[in-house]
């Protein structure tokens, strides 16, 4: 009888690791969405400086993003406008060679991303995310996709195609 209880017993506390194992396992990861960037690379990028629509289409596209990592139930946003010095103070975050995870760090983050627009031409962008994991510093998912014909206002939709078909169809 004491050997049954015994074994109970192991099998009550395997089993309520098991399911405080689950408990941390789906916790959201903390991460700082830093502002998407434009990166421009088209033959009038020397001439026409970025202006308030880019502007406008690049916070559109942090927000888009920003929702639906939230909403995921996956992750929880860490307000990076505390370091809103510090990132203004490292220029464009994605030539900073991984400073953002510093960033982050400062902020009580997981991990970091941030968000590239590339324009290639006036009517071809690619959108990219980068995640870093803050504790070492590496990069954990680079994704991209590419916009043909279309209009800066399509940045978000790219941001929001990249979140919903890489980030978040990946398994935890």
């Amino acid at each position: 009888m004491r050997c049954i209880a015994s074994h109970l017993v192991a099998v009550m506390l395997l089993a309520g690791s098991g399911v405080a194992g689950a408990a941390i396992a789906a916790s959201p990861v903390k991460i700082a969405v830093f502002p998407f960037e434009l990166m421009d690379f088209s033959a009038a990028a020397p001439y026409v400086a970025p202006d308030e629509i880019d502007r406008e289409q690049l916070r559109l596209s942090t927000e888009e993003a920003r929702r639906l990592i939230a909403e995921s139930g996956r992750y929880q946003l860490v307000d990076v406008g505390p370091a809103n010095e510090q990132i203004a103070k490292a220029g464009q975050l994605r030539d900073c060679e991984g400073c953002e995870a510093g960033i982050a760090a400062g902020l009580a983050a997981d991990q970091s991303m941030i968000g590239i627009v590339t324009r290639i031409t006036r009517m071809e962008y690619a959108v990219t995310y980068k995640i870093r994991d803050i504790r070492s510093g590496t990069l954990v998912d680079v994704q991209q996709t590419d916009l043909r014909m279309g209009a800066n206002v399509a940045w978000s939709r790219g941001a929001r195609w990249l979140i919903q078909r890489r980030l978040l169809e990946q398994p935890q």
